[in-house]
């Protein structure tokens, strides 16, 4: 995830948009007129997500994330009729994209922990869900946001179709517990898209799960818990409630593992 300037001091973000981010983020033509476009990129102070603001001219959000084209193949062409869940959403790319593909109700949940690591990575001071609510005026989406931790998911009191939780398993010190979660707030036969932090090129028969030691992962990061193997996702996932594991993506990006299931439940 690199290619970032420093912006130490509450400073701003710096980064090139590559042609793979550009590729997922044209999935979501946002097309705003120019003047709204420029105006979001520069009053958002880090962006996480690319988003395709104007393609015309040329105005993408530079996202801190590197190459998501691996999670493509795994996301539904047609939401239409789906209630979707978005845990951990940070700007809410993947919640927006449901919605566009016909979702009937999508609720993005995100504790905005991750203010802490930006500051500590990158020192950029974020109030917290800056750029979600940016994307969402200029979409004029009605995408429902909540702050709010994923263990406490069970207030919303209701379950979804579909749900994703993207890069937050590794995140959190209790990745049973979050499964658990996951699966109550799941419909029977509904689908949870898991994608988090994997061990490397040993993969399919290396360590179920591996330990991270504090800023292991990513410099000045401390928040990477845990990298997993297929096994030990699969495992989790059985003990939590669910009824199937599809190992779908082992792969590596700009250096890091990837691993990729879907949880039926």
């Amino acid at each position: 995830m690199g290619r970032m300037g420093s912006a130490r001091g509450g400073g701003r973000q710096r980064l090139v948009v590559t042609e793979a981010e550009r590729q997922v983020a044209d999935l979501l033509p946002i097309e705003a007129a120019p003047v709204l476009a420029h105006a979001a990129v520069e009053t958002v102070p880090f962006w996480f997500h690319t988003f395709a603001l104007n393609r015309a001219e040329g105005v993408y959000t530079p996202g801190a994330a590197r190459d998501h084209r691996y999670r493509l193949s795994a996301l539904p062409e047609d939401f239409a009729g789906m209630s979707v869940l978005d845990v951990g959403c940070f700007d809410g790319f993947y919640a927006f994209l449901a919605e566009h593909r016909g979702a009937e109700r999508v609720v993005a949940v995100d504790n905005e922990q991750y203010r802490l690591w930006v500051a500590s990575r990158w020192g950029v001071e974020l109030e917290g869900g800056e750029g979600f609510r940016a994307v969402h005026r200029l979409l004029g989406s009605a995408v429902e946001y909540r702050r709010m931790d994923a263990f406490a998911l069970d207030r919303l009191e209701e379950r979804f179709d579909f749900v994703y939780c993207f890069g937050i398993l590794h995140r959190v010190e209790n990745p049973l517990g979050l499964l658990r979660v996951l699966r109550a707030r799941t419909v029977d036969g509904g689908t949870v898209l898991v994608e988090t932090y994997g061990v490397g090129p040993e993969g399919r028969n290396g360590p179920a799960i591996h330990v991270s030691e504090p800023g292991e992962v990513y410099a000045r990061d401390e928040f990477v818990y845990w990298g997993f193997g297929d096994a030990g996702l699969q495992r989790l996932a059985r003990i939590a409630g669910f009824s199937s594991v599809e190992s779908l993506v082992d792969v590596e990006v700009d250096g890091h593992p990837r691993l990729m299931a879907r949880l039926v439940a």
